[in-house]
């Protein structure tokens, strides 16, 4: 009895999903295998109708949702530009908040007595939320730290566009630093102790400290052209001397080094004291 061979299966491929579209020009030698404007079809040649734009690339379909060729509405473009902004400024309100919330806390129970995790119960919000913002307490004074340094700068400037000797200048501005602090003690006592406004222990206040010690340069030097400060020391060495002379002030009084004094006193001292050093 002859022996049935066993057929391999037959592999199932649906004409609806696979479809071998070619076209094969004509080579003298061998006759075309599929004619100009015929498709082949799983061995089924069909003559389909001939494009009339000669050498342009089929059409191609695209499913709903993809990205090929997308062009993204105006109206959404603006709408994703406006959740960008809202997102911005909740995160600028919330970091302002932190901002407040813990100057309060400072001015009320002491920088050394509030722990972060007053600050975050207060607000209502989780310490990893807190730890986004600023990395430790000590940061939180930073933005206090710029504050100051703007009311700093904002009376030099006044300083430099008014007519007045060098003394006045120097008294003016001192006195007027002096009421600022002693109107905030509690709040200068935390800006002193973590050393928001200490260019070496806070790197971003340098450039602060800088323009602020360039407009006192300023004044130094106008005073050195009218023959009311000595030239016997470079305007630089001498703004660095009145600005470490008010600080050291400053520290003392604030955590109360010195035993208790009033700070208008103390400044209106150091400023005599360095005038009488620098004239002619």
């Amino acid at each position: 009895m002859p022996e049935k061979r066993t057929r391999a299966p037959l592999l199932d491929v649906c004409h609806s999903h696979v479809r071998v579209t070619c076209t094969i020009y004509s080579v003298r030698s061998v006759g075309p295998l599929i004619h100009p404007g015929e498709q082949s079809d799983m061995g089924r040649t069909k003559t389909v109708r001939s494009n009339s734009f000669a050498g342009r690339p089929p059409a191609v379909r695209r499913r709903p949702g993809t990205d090929l060729n997308r062009t993204q509405p105006r109206g959404n473009r603006a709408g994703e530009k406006e959740m960008l902004g809202l997102r911005e400024r909740k995160k600028a309100r919330l970091r302002q908040e932190i901002i407040d919330t813990a100057v309060r806390l400072f001015r009320k129970r002491g920088y050394e007595e509030t722990r972060i995790d007053d600050i975050v119960q207060l607000l209502e919000i989780s310490q990893p939320t807190f730890f986004r913002y600023f990395p430790t307490k000590d940061a939180v004074l930073g933005e206090v730290g710029r504050r100051g340094f703007a009311c700093i700068t904002e009376h030099l400037k006044n300083e430099l566009s008014s007519e007045a000797t060098t003394g006045e200048h120097l008294s003016r501005l001192y006195q007027e630093l002096a009421r600022y602090a002693e109107a905030d003690r509690p709040l200068w006592h935390a800006v002193v102790l973590s050393g928001a406004m200490d260019p070496v222990r806070s790197p971003d206040m340098r450039e602060h400290k800088e323009f602020a010690l360039g407009l006192l340069r300023e004044i130094l030097a106008q005073g050195q052209k009218r023959g009311e400060v000595s030239r016997t020391f470079p305007v630089e060495h001498l703004a660095e001397f009145m600005d470490g002379l008010y600080n050291t002030i400053v520290r003392q009084w604030a955590v109360d080094l010195t035993g208790p004094h009033k700070l208008s006193d103390r400044v209106s001292s150091a400023v005599e004291f360095f005038l009488r050093g620098v004239r002619p």
